[in-house]
């Protein structure tokens, strides 16, 4: 693929941004402050960076206004620089581009639709009632499960597994290996074992959804499993069977969602989260990194749980400590007990 480059002028239209310098000077990537070279943009959205950008030897600099004067490259100035160098690094993205094709060792059913300009991998198998719109790319090795839809121009990178039945919207990308579709864990006990419930409903996800490598999202058991527009999922995360996730909400990496949770619109989980099964997170919430959700949460905020690290010698000595609390809670009883006696008399 041959290497991408604007000039300061077309950024400027690009990014909706004020030019400060020669409008035909040539950019051919993005760095960082530090590493940048001349024909390179970097930016400044984080103060703690002013002394790398003040001594850059980048061409171009995406700065605040109030940062124009500490720049020593040209500028563009913006309100949002990191919002500014997303959409300039989706102008600099490298990654393949596949023609609309359908590989020779591709297994695709008589039955499935494909809409125009489709891309189908080596050895991707696309099962019956299958329907892809326009512009989607299955990459190498995916499969795709009987009467799955996919909507327009959403990409399946290598080895990403849809089961039967699965709705995908557009604009959508799920990163390799991911799962979509497995049984979600349901079982009702009996005396020979466990006898397993079959899952009936579906995966249902939005549009423009982003989900990463290696992350499962289970089928619903009777109703479905739903994933709303914008939602953006990280990497080893997993939602079980009849969870709701409302649009924009962002998801870290390792987290762990147990069945039937509604999670509300632009929540934020961090990486590590663990939420109880049956609860409802109010739109807005944000939950930070390893926090145990064991109830409900009713409305927007920041919620923690979780134990700080500490050095070992005084993490055991917390830790005794905390097994010793409901002693010392008793204790505490009696004594404000004994003090109110002795205050009545």
């Amino acid at each position: 693929m041959a290497a991408k480059q604007f000039t300061l002028k077309q950024l400027s239209l690009l990014l909706d941004a004020e030019m400060h310098g020669d409008g035909d000077k040539l950019i051919c990537s993005l760095a960082s402050p530090a590493n940048a070279t001349a024909d390179e943009i970097c930016f400044l959205a984080d103060d703690k960076y002013l002394a790398q950008v003040e001594s850059t030897l980048a061409g171009v600099v995406i700065v605040r206004e109030r940062h124009l004067a500490s720049c020593p490259a040209a500028a563009l100035v913006v309100d949002d620089p990191y919002l500014a160098f997303a959409k300039c690094s989706v102008l600099f993205d490298d990654a393949p581009a596949y023609e609309p094709a359908v590989h020779p060792t591709a297994v695709v059913d008589s039955t499935a639709v494909l809409g125009d300009a489709v891309h189908v991998g080596a050895h991707a198998v696309i099962e019956a009632g299958v329907v892809l719109a326009d512009g989607v790319s299955i990459a190498a090795g995916c499969f795709v499960g009987e009467r799955t839809t996919i909507g327009a121009g959403t990409q399946l990178k290598a080895n990403v597994t849809l089961y039967h039945n699965v709705v995908i919207g557009r604009s959508c990308i799920i990163h390799s290996g991911a799962v979509i579709g497995s049984d979600g864990f349901g079982f009702a006990p009996q005396a020979t074992g466990w006898q397993r419930i079959a899952q009936l409903g579906r995966v249902v996800i939005g549009d423009n959804v982003s989900i990463g490598s290696n992350g499962t999202i289970d089928r619903g058991a009777l109703d479905d499993t739903v994933i709303g527009n914008g939602v953006i999922i990280d990497n080893i995360v997993h939602i079980a069977h009849n969870v709701v996730i409302g649009d924009m909400t962002a998801i870290a990496g390792c987290v762990g969602i147990a069945g039937s949770v509604n999670i509300g619109r632009r929540c934020i989980l961090a990486g590590g989260v663990s939420i109880a099964g049956h609860l409802t997170i109010a739109d807005g919430a944000q939950i930070s990194g390893r926090t145990v959700v064991t109830k409900s949460i009713k409305s927007a905020g920041s919620y923690s749980s979780g134990t700080p690290m500490l050095e070992t010698p005084a993490w055991r000595r917390s830790a005794v400590r905390v097994g010793q609390l409901d002693k010392l809670f008793e204790r505490v009883k009696d004594l404000e007990k004994g003090a109110k006696a002795l205050a009545k008399s």
